[in-house]
């Protein structure tokens, strides 16, 4: 059986209401996209793109230029996203948020002196224990990987497309980056020296330097989350947690905590998850 693996967004979702986990990572119920994924999907194409083009071109308006083939392509590959755009108003909007998005990046680095050695680079690595059930695979999707000229210093950035988070949500915002820079130490030997979170709304960057302690503490962190998630499957135990980000939430109509019945557990969901 392969072996499990988990995501920092899933283990995020864990954390945060195990019945959000169950119905996105096992029971893999449709979400409707909303327009701020679509800016997202839109603006990371722009910046993976970016890259391709010659340094002297990597400027505002080379990136602004990008635009209009990456929403096609990302229409294209999603056509809930071009639902979202049917009106030249909202197009129009749209087109234009991603432009700021996209400009903003060049006030906070310049993208003609960077040679990223990757760009969305897939990553998966083993953490935990032999014993069935205590380990998995961390992985997930890296924005951006720069490596320092001489040094070789990695550095894991990734774009935001949001508003940088209050000073007291800022370890937390770092959690995905820690999970990747854990996964590479685990791959590489190297503990990554920079984590960057670059967030494009505001035009703030979010910046920590990683130590092996802190990449142990994330591991211990995503095993426990895993141990709690093979006991809620074993048990089948889902709890529905109330928090701030429930107005968000697209499964209300599905969820205990507004009145109303959970999907029924999938029969095979140890399967699913790796630990039958």
């Amino acid at each position: 059986m392969p072996q499990p693996g988990l995501s920092p967004s899933r283990a995020a979702d864990f954390a945060r209401c195990p019945l959000l986990f169950r119905i996105r990572a096992v029971d893999r119920l449709p979400e409707p996209r909303t327009i701020a994924q679509a800016r997202g999907t839109v603006v990371h194409l722009v910046m993976e793109r970016l890259f391709d083009l010659p340094p002297s071109h990597r400027t505002p308006d080379g990136a602004v230029a990008l635009i209009v083939t990456a929403v096609d392509d990302a229409v294209a590959k999603d056509p809930s996203i071009g639902a979202l755009l049917a009106t030249p108003e909202s197009h129009n909007t749209f087109t234009s948020e991603v432009s700021e998005l996209v400009k903003s990046d060049f006030s906070l680095e310049d993208p003609s002196r960077l040679q990223p050695e990757a760009r969305e680079l897939w990553v998966e690595a083993p953490i935990g224990g032999e014993e069935p059930g205590a380990s998995l695979n961390v992985r997930g999707y890296i924005d951006r990987l720069d490596v320092a000229p001489g040094s070789g210093a990695l550095r894991i950035v990734d774009y935001k497309t949001g508003k940088a988070p209050k000073p007291a949500y800022r370890n937390e915002a770092l959690f995905q980056l820690r999970c990747y820079a854990l996964a590479l130490w685990r791959l590489r030997g190297v503990v990554p020296a920079m984590l960057q979170l670059l967030y494009l709304a505001s035009g703030q960057v979010l910046r920590a330097e990683p130590t092996q302690a802190d990449l142990e503490l994330t591991e211990a962190r995503l095993l426990g989350v895993w141990a709690g998630i093979v006991r809620s499957a074993r048990t089948d135990q889902w709890p529905a947690a109330r928090g701030p980000l429930c107005p968000w939430c697209h499964f209300q109509s599905q969820c205990p905590a507004f009145g109303n019945p959970a999907p029924p557990t999938p029969q095979d969901i140890l399967a699913r998850l790796g630990v039958a």
